[in-house]
């Protein structure tokens, strides 16, 4: 059965790749722009490629209003990268500018001197490439998917940490809680792995 899901358009990152991606897993993607569509989406997908701070202000009011209005109805919510970022409440890389404030927590950049802890090699940022994760939930197994980031989002709940990711030192590559499933990485762009992971998003394995 195909099913539904709508892809929230940001004014950011390539939405055709994730709606391909979609496709072939079963669904019906459609892009959507207005508040208004989300009162009535069966599932919501947020990705999102650039600056927390056009994040931020493409969901200041009605938009967000929106967005938290979907989460509290129970459907399902897949967040892409930005789309994670935007669950917190704030970043560093745009001081002052909120976020959805769903999750309690922030958005730190990566450390400036990284190493990696096996061979000293020295890290670089953005931390760009395939990247194993380790999971933390059963949300997730270990799957290795491909990364573009220079912020990883620090929860203040450990408990919402679905998987973590090593550069330089753990950090979170994907949350979840209840509907709300979101991950640093890029499914879209991880092959089967990525596939498989949207699948469960889509026939709702997840909760």
């Amino acid at each position: 059965m195909t099913r539904s899901v709508a892809i929230l358009d940001l004014g950011m990152g390539n939405l055709r790749s994730v709606a391909r991606a979609l496709e072939r897993v079963g669904a019906a993607p459609s892009v959507v722009r207005e508040p208004e569509t989300l009162a009535t989406v069966e599932r919501l997908v947020v990705p999102g490629q650039g600056h927390f701070g056009d994040c931020a202000r493409a969901l200041d009011g009605a938009l967000g209003d929106a967005v938290r209005a979907f989460v509290a109805t129970g459907r399902p919510y897949l967040g892409i990268c930005l789309g994670m970022q935007a669950l917190f409440a704030s970043s560093e890389e745009a001081p002052g500018m909120a976020g959805l404030g769903l999750f309690p927590g922030t958005v730190r950049r990566f450390e400036t001197d990284l190493h990696d802890p096996r061979t000293g090699e020295r890290l670089k940022v953005p931390h760009m490439g395939w990247s194993e994760i380790d999971p933390a939930q059963p949300t997730f197994a270990r799957s290795w998917f491909y990364f573009v980031h220079s912020y990883v989002c620090v929860p203040d709940d450990p408990s919402l940490v679905a998987a973590r990711c090593e550069h330089g030192g753990a950090f979170c590559a994907a949350v979840a809680r209840d509907n709300v499933v979101a991950v640093q990485f890029h499914p879209e762009k991880s092959g089967a792995d990525g596939h498989a992971l949207l699948a469960a998003y889509l026939e709702g394995r997840w909760s």
